[in-house]
């Protein structure tokens, strides 16, 4: 070798050696090491000017929810709203019969733009009404405060308005956070349409009605949907006007504490779903325009709007903002002790397409430059609060290009997310259910499809989103079976669809989440087969809630088949954590045959067996796996499960030598496995 060879291959290992983590797990990501060395730099720049060069932590600057809004002291009263375009702020409200009177008129603070008032005591009382009349050069408004942590609904205006919060006897949480379990089995929920009543449910109807059934079914995390206050109901509480304010229509703040205190009680980890990608445009309720400046918040320009979504775009390039949002991740932790968050329209935030539109067929897609570096900066820095607040919180990005890194630690060169949803899974059920016959199913890209991920990035699981089941779109059993479930879901009617149906709808969540390698995840009332779309009250419908709720009468009965359903997914998730840390172990492959349509691997000492053929079924189907007894803990078969019970799950199975495999410690498994069925058998001793 020679000398300026020598120092050239020196030069190659040191740089190496200081590539980011994230970059030397994966060599494809070397051509945009400084790209995401750059990131990470943001970040940390951002960080440390924030924080004033570190003389204050994160969690000290994202304390704004302490300062602005409504406050009481021993002072009397304080409110505080960041206005830099308004000329005049007045408090108005019950205690003033929505008058303006001088003395609620707000004091401007300096150059910043910040108002501020003090009050006495006998000045405002817990459950009065107010809003801010706000003027600014050339216009004027009532507006919600910016920080208001409580909003309420007039049932006759329908008009919302701010509320005093401060109960004579606040609630007082008996339970601390709960830290995710393993692995995490996430029930997505929504408090509103959780009931069986045509109506919108109660925070304490979720708590007493629906807590049980959750624990019963074996999940142990909660994910809670349209939390944040939000003026349209149907948004699915997408669109937030109050980003500080738990949803009214539900009940009070204090309800909300004591459904999570519930919940952590029964050992469930409580995730709330976190809408920081973007804001209703509504002026009167929302930020679009609290004192003159539309963009107070929000992008200039084309970038203000989202056009997909009709909604608004925040500027997470101002500090204000930034402070405004990580002040939001911290409120919820510890106002509420939410033990995590979903993030939601993560790709939205990351590209200034929003992701539209866009192939992200190579690692060049997410390194082009079309890339919003101040809202990739938020997310970082989001990340680092939550788990400073709370180093056991657990965060997950709802985000669908597959842009790598997103659940890898900060410290690697990531975005710092727990896990990222696998969206992929979710789309890849629909495509094979509406295109391909039962018969031209292929296990290997089944199970592709099912572990096709970044191994340094945990992934939450699901065979389908909320989304589906909504109008519009179909959830799995629906396209399965169609309109037979309203007419042949009596166990003493079933016809062949229905039959099919129940089978495959058992095997896919089988093998959907005995595939993870984080959690998994079940929105609610898919369990077991609910069969009604979801149609939030609008004009279209008669304002009806007819199909804004669950139906778990459909379950309780024991005549139908959704009990199956129900019962299999209870038994499936039983079997998954029978095995520590199993989301750990490795998935891994004993075989598949395309042409049988037979698929097996393992994970610790349970294997699995599908056999996805719809016509064929297998006597004595070999499988080389360590030698031993096998007994069966789970068969989609099993007439419990509305099976046909053509096995005896009783025997026990014994692997047979073969001199082959002998010094490898294998034996042939002989097994027979039905049409369309799967088995789980569980390695003895």
């Amino acid at each position: 070798m020679t000398t300026s060879s020598h120092k050239t291959s020196r030069k190659k290992q040191i740089s190496s050696v200081l590539l980011p983590a994230l970059v030397r797990r994966d060599p494809y990501l070397e051509p945009y090491a400084t790209m995401i060395e750059g990131r990470a730099r943001h970040a940390i720049d951002k960080a440390n000017a924030l924080t004033r060069q570190g003389s204050i932590s994160l969690k000290d600057f994202a304390s704004g929810h302490l300062y602005y809004g409504l406050h009481h002291d021993e002072n009397g009263w304080v409110f505080r709203e960041w206005a830099p375009h308004a000329t005049r702020i007045v408090l108005v409200g019950d205690f003033s019969r929505w008058e303006e009177r001088e003395e609620y008129s707000l004091v401007s603070k300096g150059n910043h733009g910040d108002w501020e008032i003090r009050l006495p005591e006998s000045s405002l009382s817990h459950g009065q009404h107010y809003k801010l009349k706000v003027y600014w050069d050339g216009g004027e408004g009532e507006r919600i405060p910016a920080w208001a942590d409580s909003v309420v609904q007039d049932p006759d205006t329908h008009l919302f308005c701010a509320r005093v919060w401060k109960p004579d006897y606040p609630y007082r949480f008996r339970h601390g956070h709960v830290a995710p379990h393993s692995p995490l089995l996430i029930y997505e929920c929504h408090v509103g349409m959780a009931q069986d009543k045509e109506g919108v449910g109660t925070y304490d109807e979720f708590r007493c009605n629906i807590l049980p059934r959750i624990v019963k079914d074996g999940y142990n995390c909660i994910q809670i949907m349209a939390i944040q206050e939000h003026p349209y109901y149907g948004s699915f509480g997408y669109h937030v006007s109050s980003f500080f304010a738990p949803s009214s229509r539900f009940g009070t703040p204090d309800d909300l504490k004591a459904l999570i205190d519930e919940a952590h009680s029964l050992g469930l980890t409580v995730i709330m779903d976190l809408v920081h990608s973007h804001a209703v445009k509504n002026e009167a309720e929302g930020l679009g325009n609290l004192a003159g400046d539309p963009c107070q918040f929000f992008c200039q320009g084309d970038r203000r709007i989202h056009n997909q979504w009709d909604s608004l775009c925040f500027d997470y390039g101002k500090d204000e903002v930034l402070h405004f949002l990580l002040s939001n991740c911290r409120y919820w932790l510890e106002e509420f002790r939410f033990d995590g968050f979903r993030f939601d329209g993560v790709t939205s935030m990351l590209y200034y397409s929003h992701g539209l539109g866009e192939s992200f067929m190579d690692y060049n897609d997410y390194f082009n430059g079309h890339q919003d570096d101040d809202a990739i900066c938020y997310l970082m820095l989001a990340n680092k609060l939550i788990h400073e607040v709370e180093p056991k919180a657990v965060t997950i990005a709802e985000e669908v290009s597959g842009m790598p890194g997103l659940a890898a630690p900060l410290s690697d060169g990531g975005y710092g997310f727990d896990f990222r949803l696998a969206m992929n899974i979710p789309d890849y059920w629909i495509k094979t259910i509406k295109e391909c016959r039962d018969e031209n199913w292929k296990p290997s890209s089944l199970y592709w499809e099912m572990t096709n991920r970044r191994s340094d990035e945990r992934t939450i699981s699901y065979c389908e989103s909320h989304d589906q089941a909504l109008v519009g779109d179909k959830t799995l059993i629906f396209r399965l079976v169609d309109a037979d479930m309203y007419w042949h879901f009596a166990i003493a009617d079933q016809n062949d669809t229905v039959h099919r149906g129940i089978a495959l709808h058992k095997m896919i969540r089988l093998l959907t989440s005995s595939t993870i390698n984080g959690g998994y995840l079940n929105f609610m009332g898919n369990e077991f087969g609910h069969p009604e779309w979801i149609d939030f009250p609008r004009e279209g419908n008669g304002w009806s809630y007819k199909y804004a709720r669950r139906q778990w009468n459909l379950v309780d009965n024991p005549n139908l088949c959704y009990r199956f359903l129900g019962d299999f997914d209870r038994e499936m998730l039983k079997v998954m954590t029978s095995i520590p840390y199993f989301e750990k172990t490795a998935v891994q492959e004993v075989w598949h045959d395309d042409a049988d349509q037979m698929l097996a691997y393992l994970r610790g000492d349970l294997l699995y067996v599908f056999n996805f053929n719809p016509v064929k079924s297998f006597v004595d189907y070999g499988f080389l796996v360590t030698k031993g007894e096998y007994r069966v803990c789970l068969n989609t078969d099993h007439p419990q499960f509305g099976g046909n019970g053509l096995t005896d799950d009783s025997v026990k199975h014994f692997t047979l030598d073969d001199p082959l495999y002998d010094k490898e410690g294998k034996g042939w498994l002989q097994l027979y496995v039905p049409a369309r069925t799967a088995v789980v058998l569980k390695k003895m001793g």
